[in-house]
């Protein structure tokens, strides 16, 4: 809106400056709404007029006059998102899989600093501290813990666990350090002997 008025006084402006040095014709005929916008629009329109409007718009006084106002878009956001279409857009969105992707990524770093942050907040850790020495929530976690789907969903992670080729690694580099030394531990008493 900012920017459209400025460019309406750029224009008049523009206008008065040619009209003030143009030979004066009869008093009479003075140009029309039309004849003038057209003048302006071909004045606009070629390269000088290009030119100086991006040296306007590069001032830095013209470009703080056209940052938007932090209140109008506040509330333009408001009544967009809480809005009847704005819901529907967003539940709309919200079904591509491939947004909900893309989307959780660009949080996840955000929503790791926030959930680190809680972590080591004090006030954070006594109310988690409450929130589970709760009888219902203890009632609540143990008769979840001995549901049967938690146990099939548990055996189902060991599995996949057990299987993933990182953690095969590790056992087995685990076993050879245990081997070796209990083969070293074994070599020992027999020296003394």
């Amino acid at each position: 809106m900012k920017r459209y008025t400025l460019l309406i006084i750029l224009a008049l402006s523009l206008y008065v400056m040619l009209s003030g040095c143009a030979p004066r014709e009869e008093a009479g005929s003075q140009m029309d709404y039309d004849e003038t916008k057209k003048m302006m629009i071909d004045i606009l329109e070629t390269d000088d007029g290009k030119k100086a409007l991006q040296e306007v718009m590069k001032a830095e006084d013209m470009q703080q006059a056209l940052i938007m106002d932090q209140k109008t878009v506040t509330e333009t956001i408001q009544k967009t998102l809480t809005s009847e279409e704005g819901t529907k857009f967003w539940q709309k969105v919200f079904e591509d899989p491939k947004f909900v992707e893309s989307f959780a990524k660009s949080l996840q770093e955000e929503h790791e600093k926030v959930i680190k942050g809680l972590m080591t907040d004090p006030e954070y850790q006594k109310l988690l501290i409450e929130v589970f020495q709760d009888p219902e929530m203890e009632k609540s976690l143990q008769t979840s813990l001995k549901s049967k789907e938690f146990r099939e969903h548990l055996k189902e992670v060991i599995s996949e666990t057990l299987e993933s080729p990182l953690y095969k690694a590790k056992i087995q580099e685990t076993l050879l350090k245990a081997a070796e030394e209990a083969g070293k531990g074994e070599e020992k008493p027999k020296g003394d002997e």
